[in-house]
């Protein structure tokens, strides 16, 4: 009875590769609508992730999300020093600068001043330079992309000059980096050439770098952080999510992709539940004669059941590898290189495949169920 069901399905080509189609156009859209909504999420927190060497982090209690920032004095820094399982706090400052090329070229970046001491947080990819060269008079490391930003065509060298407040920066180093949410270039300098580079403001301390002593969970370091200074310390994971939080709550990124990936099931169901009752509708002969032959509606539900599996499979792999070429095409794209398909998205894609088979195939299997055989042989 299989191999019944497989002939009636592929000897129908045009409704076979119509509901094929169907599918994988289903499929592509889902799969690829939620990997960027996913990535976007990622570029959020990519800063936080970046910062590998700090466990907690400290802030103000307004603060919500990572790029948000209100500023801490240097006492905070003195207080959250003082809180015992610190094995070390760093300052960190976070800016939003305009810097010029020597040929002109203006761009926004932001402008991440680490540590004097330590560098805790600066970059670890390093494609020419190092971290250390950051120690330089006027020193600065700039990403890979940003480089494009500024240079645009120009091969990656070291030596190039910015101006940022007057002030002369210099590149002594070109990093790989993961992608802001907002695509403008990562400049890294040193905690106080940042002040220098911004001035103006008293207060420039974004963050504080806190690091747990051996044998204190950070959970418990942010704690009593939070119960000595009265200020806002997370481990680098519940910030992270914070931050995800936030954009999910407060913009209409979700809405948008969550339309997006509706229409997409909705499509798909209607235009697959269309062409299979259809196709159904049209071989109801073929049923009418397995029917008066003794075979029962269990079988007959199994085999429309296979047929359904069978075009949602084809359709599944044809989808997912399109969204994922679409992908593999766009690395190097500055606007895309942080869109990615993991798996978890594949499966979640391939159980809404499933949903939609399972409610086309269930369009047409009623119409099965009540046929009376010798109704199909007359006239």
């Amino acid at each position: 009875m299989n191999l019944i069901a497989l002939k009636m399905l592929f000897g129908d080509r045009a409704k076979y590769f119509g509901l094929v189609f169907a599918i994988a156009f289903a499929s592509m859209l889902i799969a690829h609508q939620t990997s960027i909504f996913v990535g976007l999420m990622r570029r959020t927190t990519s800063q936080i992730r970046d910062v590998a060497d700090a466990e907690v982090w400290v802030m103000d209690p307004r603060v919500q999300y990572f790029d948000e920032n209100e500023p801490l004095t240097d006492n905070d820094l003195l207080r959250v020093r003082g809180v015992e399982g610190v094995e070390w706090a760093v300052p960190l400052a976070k800016i939003l600068a305009r810097a010029k090329t020597a040929e002109g070229r203006f761009q926004v970046a932001f402008l991440l001043g680490h540590d004097d001491a330590t560098l805790v947080g600066a970059p670890r990819t390093m494609l020419h330079g190092s971290v250390a060269d950051l120690r330089r008079p006027d020193g600065v490391i700039v990403d890979d992309v940003g480089f494009g930003f500024f240079w645009p065509g120009e091969p990656l060298a070291l030596g190039k000059t910015l101006e940022m407040n007057d002030r002369r920066a210099v590149v002594v180093g070109i990093c790989r980096a993961n992608p802001p949410f907002q695509t403008v270039p990562l400049l890294y300098t040193r905690y106080s050439q940042a002040l220098q580079y911004t001035g103006g403001e008293r207060k420039q301390m974004s963050f504080v770098l806190a690091h747990p002593a051996p044998g204190i969970p950070q959970e418990e370091l942010a704690r009593r952080i939070r119960d000595k200074t009265g200020l806002q310390a997370l481990p680098r994971d519940d910030f992270a999510w914070a931050t995800v939080r936030y954009y999910l709550t407060h913009t209409g990124i979700p809405v948008n992709f969550g339309i997006t990936i509706a229409m997409a099931f909705l499509v798909g169901t209607v235009v697959a539940g269309q062409t299979f009752y259809i196709f159904t509708i049209e071989n109801l002969k073929q049923f009418g004669a397995l029917k008066a032959i003794g075979v029962g509606n269990g079988r007959i539900t199994a085999m429309i059941a296979l047929q359904a599996i069978v075009v949602g499979g084809m359709g599944f792999g044809f989808g997912s590898g399109l969204a994922a070429a679409f992908f593999a095409a766009t690395q190097n794209i500055p606007h895309l290189r942080a869109f990615f398909l993991p798996w978890q998205i594949l499966v979640g894609t391939g159980g809404a495949v499933i949903a939609i088979v399972l409610l086309a195939s269930l369009l047409s299997v009623r119409r099965v169920w009540f046929l009376e055989p010798a109704t199909v042989f007359r006239g």
